[in-house]
């Protein structure tokens, strides 16, 4: 068995600490270098540590950590409900500031060439996998711990995605446990360049795609591919060859595409590993789904939780959930005064609303 090729993640910019979370303020972070924008713009994904700040990541790994079963006990075989603890909008606060932390926001406008505002969220969610001996997932065709190698697009729009040079969409993980540990790598085969034989166009030498049926365990995807597309079997065979290891460590973040070719790999057995998946679109890619309900559901929470969020957001958080700009055609003093009422209770500040308002008359 060969070594895999480890990717080591490079540093993001710098920041200072007067990142306030005024409703007043617009996002204007740039954390990421020319080199991981090109990297990610060019090979398909870039690996990115100290983009999050270590406290946040670090408190909300203990946190989440603490509320799931113990690797290697018989329960923790049966997680399975992701729920409101780590979907966005989440009963835990530290889940919807990372997904709307400003500098996050700032790298996803700098990969797509576009402001925050441009943005719109599409999925975020914390998930735990386990280690486990390898041969407990024999014989099943959608086990997790070793995947076949794969593109997302197919769970995330009813299209195909758009021409590379052409990127509507950045992919996010966000991780919150050390491979030093727990194994567990994200493999991901680096684009060369416009004639890569990897990435042949249109994207569709996977198992779910066309006429191949979803199948998720590497060994069992490839023997399905050997007996019923054997001229996919060299491109499969090189991808495995090219494929590259995300080094990761608590808040390490690996950024990549729809049309990446990548895989999840074993986790060392008795142990679990917490990822964080994010996905932001452009505002007028609409053909990528959002993968979860509606933003608007947590509403119905009991504890208004959703509703402190969206009042007390800056204006660039607000515009990636999808709430109206000031300007937009939404607004006029009816509109303005009604959500003041809704959320005013919360922190609410109607005055860039009311502003725009003035100047556009």
């Amino acid at each position: 068995m060969t070594t895999p090729t480890l990717v080591a993640p490079t540093p993001a910019v710098p920041t200072s600490n007067n990142n306030s979370n005024n409703s007043n303020r617009n996002t204007t972070e740039q954390p990421l270098t020319a080199h991981q924008i090109d990297h990610w713009r060019t090979a398909g994904f870039t690996l990115v540590d100290g983009l999050l700040p270590a406290a946040l990541v670090d408190r909300l790994a203990t946190t989440l950590t603490a509320q799931f079963p113990a690797p290697g006990t018989p329960e923790a075989a049966h997680v399975t409900d992701f729920g409101s603890r780590l979907v966005f909008p989440s009963i835990e606060p530290d889940v919807n500031a990372v997904t709307l932390h400003p500098r996050l926001l700032g790298a996803v406008a700098q990969l797509l060439g576009r402001p925050v505002t441009d943005l719109r969220l599409t999925q975020s969610d914390v998930w735990p996998k386990y280690g486990r001996p390898t041969d407990t997932a024999a014989g099943d065709r959608y086990d997790n711990d070793d995947q076949r190698i794969h593109v997302d697009y197919p769970n995330h729009m009813l299209s195909h995605p758009t021409p590379w040079e052409r990127p509507a969409a950045v992919e996010i993980i966000v991780y919150y446990g050390d491979r030093r540990d727990c194994d567990g790598s994200t493999a991901v085969v680096p684009r060369t360049g416009p004639d890569d034989p990897c990435y042949p166009w249109p994207i569709v030498g996977s198992p779910g795609i066309a006429e191949m049926p979803w199948i998720n365990d590497k060994v069992s995807a490839e023997a399905h591919v050997a007996e019923h597309r054997p001229d996919l079997v060299p491109l499969r065979a090189a991808l495995y060859e090219r494929e590259v290891h995300t080094d990761y460590r608590p808040g390490t973040v690996l950024l990549y595409r729809h049309d990446t070719w990548h895989r999840g790999t074993p986790l060392r057995p008795g142990t679990m590993r917490l990822a964080h998946n994010l996905t932001f679109r452009l505002a007028e890619a609409t053909w990528i789904d959002t993968l979860h309900k509606g933003w608007a559901w947590g509403m119905y929470r009991p504890d208004q939780s959703t509703e402190r969020l969206v009042a007390t957001a800056t204006l660039d958080q607000r515009a990636v959930l999808g709430f109206p700009q000031p300007g937009d055609f939404y607004w006029c003093e009816q509109t303005v005064d009604a959500v003041a009422a809704r959320y005013g209770p919360f922190g609410f500040d109607p005055q860039p609303y009311r502003a725009a308002l003035i100047e556009r008359s």
